[in-house]
């Protein structure tokens, strides 16, 4: 009997059949953070993302998500709150040669800015690839702005934004 797989994505929206062993699980933790209406947001691909990744072996959500805003953006944040999860199967840049494929288990987290500057200090060598310098994005310009991911986070930002 043939192994089950299952359809994963990549950030082009293209399709790939994938053997269910060849999937990698992969909980990430991704912020929002806003400060004087605007959203802090890492140019990826040359477009918009939230900050954010994976956890690390023995990290938590909450920790993941405070060291990716600083490696990502050099910015720091306190006192993250999970507002929003969705899980998905996405086919991941640049790991592996373009060949690994994760079930995403993506949880957002609302940050306070508490100070710092922007910087690619800490960028990995796959983000030294594809990132570029972050930038505060107004919120009226979210719904024309072109998103990058495997899931388009703007309905969390909006939601998160009509609770404040």
């Amino acid at each position: 009997m043939p192994e089950p797989t299952l359809v994963c994505k990549d950030l082009n929206g293209n399709s790939h059949k994938v053997p269910i062993s060849k999937l990698r699980w992969r909980p990430s933790a991704y912020g929002i953070v806003i400060k004087d209406g605007k959203l802090l947001t890492p140019k990826h691909f040359g477009k918009h993302n939230l900050p954010g990744g994976g956890l690390e072996f023995g990290e938590t959500p909450e920790a993941a998500v405070i060291r990716e805003i600083k490696e990502e953006t050099g910015i720091t944040v306190a006192n993250p709150r999970l507002v929003f999860a969705y899980s998905n199967l996405f086919k991941m840049p640049y790991i592996n040669d373009g060949t690994e494929f994760v079930q995403a288990l993506l949880l957002y987290y609302a940050c306070d800015f508490m100070g710092g500057d922007f910087s690619e200090v800490r960028f990995d060598e796959h983000e030294k690839l594809y990132s570029d310098m972050p930038e505060w994005c107004p919120l009226d310009k979210l719904p024309a702005i072109t998103v990058v991911g495997s899931h388009d986070w703007r309905e969390v930002v909006a939601q998160v934004v009509a609770k404040h």
